[in-house]
């Protein structure tokens, strides 16, 4: 039954996990109501599945890897939770709670196993995974050019000058709003294609995939997609220091396509 417990302990941090991006970073207080219910359940869950987990084993240290993996998710858990007890701040979730699901999936859905079955690399769950990440790059693409559109038309606008086609440029704010709420609807994207490719990788090839240059790269690109979308809110970047800001997380993302060269977490092709 701990595996049971295990299992909906980590599909709720899934779903804390994504409730919490709306709330702490597209100001939705409202979708606390299921982030914290859900990260209050799953916690509950986690700790019922550790104690039997340890108990069977007849040991109350973690010693294995699934059971030192287990432990760990369980005590950042916790740990977000009381920040959020304290404080009444849910912004530490946007990385914990991400980190606390991909622990737990090994020892859940995986326990002890080293391979995955070879059609689940080919199922919907792969495509899903490429389809959101190529929506998360496309949404970035769109805010990098508004920001430079932005530039451009700001620039212009300075100089009083009147040069033809510039004139048929949409309004600072509206191209601002453009540059932000793209990157707004690519955030999930990004967020649920990082998890769902990290859930295959990690059955695939267990702990180590976390030693692949691909997937470091992809989660440094995800920790600077959210510092961006954090930075334009709070400070209201525009201008000439928003399109470095977008063009240093575009390059990121260059650097993380140009890593499939190396990565032997992302040639299926190559696997006996």
């Amino acid at each position: 039954m701990s595996l049971l417990w295990l299992k909906l302990a980590v599909i709720l941090y899934g779903v804390s996990s994504l409730a919490v991006l709306p709330a702490v970073l597209y100001n939705r207080p409202r979708w606390r109501l299921l982030a914290i219910p859900a990260a209050v359940a799953a916690l509950l869950f986690h700790f019922v599945s550790v104690a039997e987990m340890l108990n069977a084993a007849h040991h109350f240290v973690p010693v294995s890897a699934s059971e030192v993996q287990a432990v760990l998710a369980l005590l950042l858990a916790a740990a977000f939770l009381v920040v959020y007890a304290w404080y009444r701040t849910l912004t530490v979730g946007v990385v914990l709670l991400p980190t606390v699901f991909l622990l737990g999936l090994m020892p859940a859905f995986a326990p002890g196993r080293r391979q995955l079955d070879e059609p689940l690399l080919h199922s919907a769950w792969l495509w899903l995974h490429i389809g959101l990440l190529l929506a998360a790059y496309a949404a970035l693409c769109v805010s990098v050019l508004a920001s430079v559109l932005y530039l451009i038309q700001e620039n212009r606008l300075k100089a009083r000058t009147r040069m033809g086609l510039l004139l048929r440029l949409p309004p600072l704010e509206t191209t601002d709003q453009l540059a932000l709420n793209s990157l707004l609807v690519g955030l999930p994207c990004m967020t649920a294609g990082l998890l769902i490719g990290s859930a295959l990788a990690q059955m695939t090839y267990g702990a180590s995939y976390f030693r692949d240059p691909k997937v470091l790269l992809s989660f440094a690109m995800w920790v600077a997609y959210v510092a961006m979308i954090a930075i334009r809110r709070s400070s209201g970047l525009r201008g000439r220091r928003a399109v470095w800001l977008s063009s240093f997380v575009f390059f990121i993302m260059l650097v993380v396509w140009s890593a499939n060269q190396v990565s032997s977490v992302h040639q299926f092709a190559g696997r006996p």
